[in-house]
């Protein structure tokens, strides 16, 4: 019996430690593209477990800046990115540290991935000197080492994402841009300008549209003609990928970045994804669209409740360890949240700080002409 039952508990363990096949459930559809993204993928029980956690962590942080939102310990624009956890994730797990990102105001969630922790992404929405723009940036304007921002003009990330490509291109290192804007931005004029240059000069650039279809309160079918986001570039081509499940993300951004490092030029992705919360924090979101309809999402294509079930089902984790997963992270939050709430705002003297990266000192003009203030680097 003894022996059968340690034959039955090595088997679970090399089960679980061992990497599975997963079966991408919707395949990507491709514009002006030979091949298309893997559908059989591996996936680790570790590259699992962080998958998770991440993902769960960017959740959790997001209701908790939703819950000081409403205490007004967190006050102005504040852009909440639950429910579409898969597509930072994803496109994290396959691009490489070095590579660059910048996208919009929604960027909490890429803030983290980036590099920043949950306890400078909090403090800096509740303006401490702690915040990872050191409290004077908000919920729009956050920063890390290769990561842009948190941009707050609609769509103007898109050129200058395709500057950092043509820094990459330049400097020769095999690195590459990420570029990410929403459905609402897609019908700019700047970003079809930016698409022609990147494909004239084959900027190593991954356009990624996070199609969460609504643009602040209107539906994509109502300010579209075309809803094919993916096929926008006409001449560059695309991959329409599912936003909501983190293998399928992963495997498309690793398509794309394979064909950027050829040097074969841009590529568009669009990622079909779904937010849970309205546009900002001043949306209650249901003005557009139904309770019902979000509930649908939450039950049927939640990006977390997805990947928990496939670990579960293919015997990579137990309840018990996603569990344990889940406290850790509330602890992380509820620390992270008792810091940005306790840190000092930083003082009036450090307010024109950091205008320039290493300048000597600097005299700022105040509020009028007779006032100066300093700026350190």
């Amino acid at each position: 019996f003894i022996s059968d039952l340690v034959v039955i508990l090595t088997h679970f363990r090399s089960g679980h430690q061992s990497p599975k096949t997963h079966q991408i459930k919707r395949k990507c559809d491709v514009h002006k593209l030979d091949e298309a993204p893997a559908t059989q993928v591996v996936m680790t029980r570790d590259e699992g477990l962080q998958y998770y956690r991440v993902m769960q962590l960017m959740r959790r942080m997001e209701l908790k800046a939703d819950q000081l939102y409403k205490q007004k310990i967190i006050r102005g624009f504040c852009h909440l990115y639950d429910g579409q956890e898969a597509c930072a994730v994803g496109i994290e797990a396959a691009i490489n540290p070095t590579d660059h990102l910048i996208t919009s105001y929604r960027a909490h969630g890429y803030t983290y991935t980036r590099g920043g922790t949950v306890k400078e992404i909090l403090a800096e929405l509740t303006g401490r000197r702690g915040g990872i723009a050191k409290g004077k940036g908000g919920s729009m304007h956050m920063y890390c080492k290769n990561f842009y921002g948190g941009n707050g003009i609609v769509g103007a990330q898109v050129p200058l994402g395709a500057g950092v490509a043509l820094a990459c291109k330049y400097q020769g290192k095999n690195e590459l841009c990420v570029c990410l804007y929403g459905d609402g931005a897609a019908n700019q004029g700047q970003i079809f300008e930016t698409y022609n240059m990147a494909a004239l000069w084959k900027l190593p650039v991954i356009f990624i549209c996070e199609n969460n279809r609504y643009g602040m309160g209107t539906s994509v079918e109502r300010a579209a003609a075309s809803t094919d986001y993916y096929k926008r570039g006409e001449f560059i081509p695309g991959l329409r990928v599912d936003g909501m499940d983190v293998l399928c993300v992963r495997e498309a951004t690793r398509f794309a970045a394979d064909h950027c490092r050829s040097g074969k030029g841009p590529i568009i992705m669009e990622l079909q994804t779904y937010r849970y919360h309205g546009h900002s924090m001043s949306d209650p979101g249901i003005s557009y669209r139904t309770r019902e309809e979000v509930q649908e999402v939450r039950s049927k294509s939640d990006p977390i409740s997805n990947l928990k079930d496939r670990m579960l089902s293919n015997n990579m984790a137990s309840v018990e360890e996603l569990k344990e997963i889940d406290v850790d992270v509330r602890k992380e939050i509820e620390d992270a949240a008792q810091f940005a709430t306790t840190d000092p705002e930083p003082p009036l003297e450090e307010l024109c700080n950091h205008i320039f990266s290493n300048n000597p000192e600097v005299a700022v003009r105040g509020t009028n002409p007779w006032s100066k203030l300093k700026s350190v680097s």
